[in-house]
């Protein structure tokens, strides 16, 4: 398949073929008048790098699972090389995880100090009450 057809079908750009190509993630044969050729192979390598790069994944850190793929192991994942780079993954995740929660406690805080020093309490009230009766316009206003 040529280069427009693989990047339909792998949902990307011909320009990010190229780049990929250009980083050695990407090998294109060529025809006699010099178009680049891929095969199936080529579009389960490019969905392993966008699946990753889906995830989270730096360009770079998909080298180990296409160069999984291209020595013949049925998943990018099924080498040494590739389980190595998902456990930095994993405690990279692991990193940011614990740093959102320590901003998340920090802000929740704020918010009750926020919210304790409001002369009005923790809802803004308006002057203008909820009328009980007849009248639907004015029933359950909170302005």
């Amino acid at each position: 398949m040529r280069i427009g057809e693989l990047a339909e079908r792998a949902g990307t750009t011909t320009r990010a073929l190229r780049y990929y190509e250009s980083r050695g993630l990407l090998t294109a044969r060529r025809t006699e008048q010099g178009y680049r050729t891929y095969d199936e192979d080529d579009l389960r390598l490019l969905q392993q790098i966008r699946t990753l790069q889906d995830f989270g994944f730096e360009l770079e850190e998909t080298r180990p699972f296409v160069d999984c793929l291209r020595a013949g192991h049925p998943a990018g994942d099924s080498c040494p090389a590739s389980i190595a780079v998902y456990r930095r993954k994993v405690a990279e995740l692991d990193g940011l995880i614990e740093q959102l929660r320590a901003v998340r406690a920090e802000v929740g805080a704020q918010l009750l100090r926020a919210e304790a020093e409001l002369p009005y309490g923790p809802e803004p009230r308006c002057e203008l009450e909820a009328v009980t009766g007849t009248d639907t316009e004015t029933e359950g206003w909170r302005g």
